[in-house]
């Protein structure tokens, strides 16, 4: 019921603004450098698919067997907002999609927050999924009971002011030409996953992991502009960091964290129109105990379609208002 409330209460707000645009003479109000172009007083709106999961995989340092715990939800559409530097983002898995059919008591719940301020780029993420396919090289079998949570996000800045990183992820800016930067981040998440089904003989099977991760991770970005109004992207990180694990049957462990993050985009835009594609590939590696490697695996494609509209004018006067007030408190 929540969820529903939430999706339910984001629908409505984004079209009551849609609907109660000013005129364009008003309110329209663009930025625009030799390097990127800036929407401050429009609004951006997308409708989107995903396919996306948080997975894992258990392999022991003794021998060579793997598990692999894969939730059997990835499919998604979903709805997300963004202005001045804010961007909130919700989705859901139906039932109806294919690779969502026939799953038993599952549920994949994921929501998106990225803002900006200045130069600097805050993300936080939540995946709460329930249902496991948990296989090995003999077989595969479902646990609809198995629950993974995962929260975290990463803080990260920017170094080329040229470079947009709002055009490849929210399009409430437009790159106008081909800019490259070195963006380091610190990366942070806190994951627990709850393994829980029938074992052999017949017995229950409930085991209850911990673990935080915290990693410097530096990457570089870099957006080609080969025409007007086309935007092709590609970057990576990689960094270390430390990772802490705690376990039913296993004792708390402090092991070296290695991360990896692969993320590539195009984006077509034309007026207030875009659409486009974003892919990225964030890898975690660590120890869960003396005996357990774990790769902690986050694959996230998006395909999506948008449109730029005018901020109401109360709209903007709220925003005008809170930034006046941090200004004032900073002097």
């Amino acid at each position: 019921m929540g969820l529903k409330f939430l999706f339910s209460v984001l629908f409505l707000f984004t079209f009551s603004i849609l609907f109660a645009q000013e005129t364009e003479s008003e309110i329209d109000s663009i930025s625009k450098s030799e390097y990127i172009q800036k929407f401050p007083d429009k609004i951006t709106g997308r409708l989107f698919y995903v396919n996306t999961s948080n997975s894992f995989e258990l392999s022991s340092r003794l021998t060579d067997e793997k598990i692999s715990l894969i939730p059997n939800k990835q499919n998604k559409i979903g709805a997300k907002i963004s202005f001045r530097g804010l961007s909130l983002s919700y989705s859901f898995a139906p039932d109806f999609m294919a690779e969502n059919e026939d799953n038993d008591d599952s549920r994949l719940f994921n929501i998106g927050l990225r803002t900006y301020f200045g130069q600097w780029m805050q993300s936080v993420n939540i995946y709460s999924e329930k249902g496991f396919y948990v296989s090995n090289d003999l077989n595969e079998v479902y646990l609809p009971r198995t629950k993974s949570f995962k929260i975290g996000g990463a803080t990260g800045y920017i170094f080329n002011e040229n470079f947009s990183f709002r055009a490849i992820t929210n399009q409430d800016e437009k790159q106008l030409r081909s800019a490259g930067s070195f963006i380091p981040q610190l990366i942070y998440y806190y994951t627990n996953y709850k393994i829980r089904g029938e074992g052999g003989g017949g017995q229950d099977v409930d085991e209850k992991y911990h673990s935080v991760d915290v990693a410097i991770s530096p990457g570089y970005n870099y957006s080609w502009v080969p025409t007007r109004n086309l935007l092709i992207s590609a970057g990576a990180s990689a960094g270390v960091g430390i990772n802490f694990s705690d376990g039913t049957d296993a004792e708390s462990l402090t092991s070296l964290l290695y991360d990896f993050n692969f993320r590539g985009a195009i984006n077509y835009d034309f007026s207030d129109f875009y659409a486009g594609a974003q892919y990225s590939y964030l890898i975690l590696n660590h120890n869960s105990d003396r005996s357990t490697y774990t790769e902690d695996n986050i694959p996230y494609f998006q395909a999506f379609i948008g449109y730029r509209f005018n901020a109401p004018k109360k709209v903007k006067d709220i925003s005008d208002d809170v930034n006046k007030t941090i200004d004032s408190i900073k002097n």
